[in-house]
């Protein structure tokens, strides 16, 4: 491979993109870069000016003029962040979340103008050579001391999200062997027969050793997907391991095509319902039950993948 290989995939592409955007439609009454703050503020809620600096990096004095117009147009609302007062906190109005959620419909819309082009058998292909283009060249390949990086199961790793989820739960929580059995049946299901293009699993890998797991797998309802078997071990914790691998299931979800996202999970389980919430799950359900050995109330989450996200 050469530079002028990347070079002229580069010219093809920006073709493509540019091709979307028939007449400047697709982003306006904003610009290309104001488009992607605003897509960036939808969905991920903990963002403040200095996160979004470092994720699209951007100048600071650009990306202040854009807040400040953001601000004046009713937007978007700053002030102190929580949890470090020398930070400034950036969260949508409502009539942001309309901005944002109207360009994201707009977006959806042209996108699948241009994928009802691509015969239906190429398109799986056409994904998984985009996911090998992300993984190859995205922020995953060099990660750093201290820093977790997300890969798919190899060989055995199945069968540590069965191990450890049973270890884990028994140790944590009291839960018995009905877990483990629970656990078993999903991931055997999952090894045995899953869709690739519709399915997946991850490890969360820090420092060479697995240290979290969470699947993505159909549910039974009509273009939904269901987050399960979320787990990041207690040394992890802190590290952002949950954060990533749910944002991954998110962005995986949302770009096979899925409408919803939903899980069930259980009250006890209170920093992976903190962990569900800033990802802008919705608590829909509760009901007592008793499973494991213990009392427990479950929960149903979901997230419409549709809108924004928020």
């Amino acid at each position: 491979m050469t530079v002028q290989d990347v070079r002229a995939f580069n010219r093809f592409y920006t073709g493509v993109i540019g091709a979307l955007d028939h007449g400047r439609h697709l982003y306006a009454p904003y610009t290309l870069t104001e488009s992607r703050v605003l897509y960036e503020l939808a969905h991920d809620r903990r963002l403040d000016a200095a996160d979004l600096r470092a994720r699209l990096a951007l100048d600071a004095g650009y990306l202040s003029r854009i807040l400040n117009r953001f601000e004046e147009a009713g937007l978007i609302e700053r002030a102190p962040s929580a949890a470090d007062p020398r930070r400034r906190s950036v969260t949508l109005t409502d009539r942001g979340r309309e901005a944002a959620a109207l360009l994201d419909e707009r977006a959806r819309e042209t996108v699948g103008e241009l994928l009802d082009a691509v015969a239906p058998e190429d398109r799986p292909r056409l994904a998984e050579a985009m996911r090998t283009i992300r993984g190859i060249l995205g922020d995953d390949r060099s990660p750093g001391a201290g820093e977790a990086v997300l890969r798919e199961p190899a060989p055995g790793d199945l069968g540590w999200i069965v191990q450890r989820n049973a270890a884990l739960y028994a140790a944590e929580y009291g839960w018995n062997t009905d877990y483990e059995g629970l656990v078993a049946r999903i991931v055997a299901d999952f090894a045995e027969d899953h869709d690739p293009h519709l399915e997946r699993a991850w490890i969360a890998e820090l420092d060479g050793g697995p240290v979290g797991c969470v699947m993505c797998v159909r549910d039974e309802a009509p273009a939904t997907a269901r987050l399960r078997l979320l787990l990041v071990e207690p040394g992890a914790r802190g590290h952002g391991v949950g954060d990533r691998l749910v944002r991954a299931v998110v962005g995986f979800a949302r770009g096979a095509g899925y409408r919803e996202l939903v899980l069930w999970t259980n009250d006890v389980l209170a920093g992976a319902r903190r962990l569900y919430l800033r990802h802008g799950f919705t608590l829909v359900a509760e009901r007592p039950h008793r499973s494991f050995g213990k009392d427990l109330v479950g929960q149903d989450w979901r997230l419409d993948l549709r809108g924004s996200g928020m």
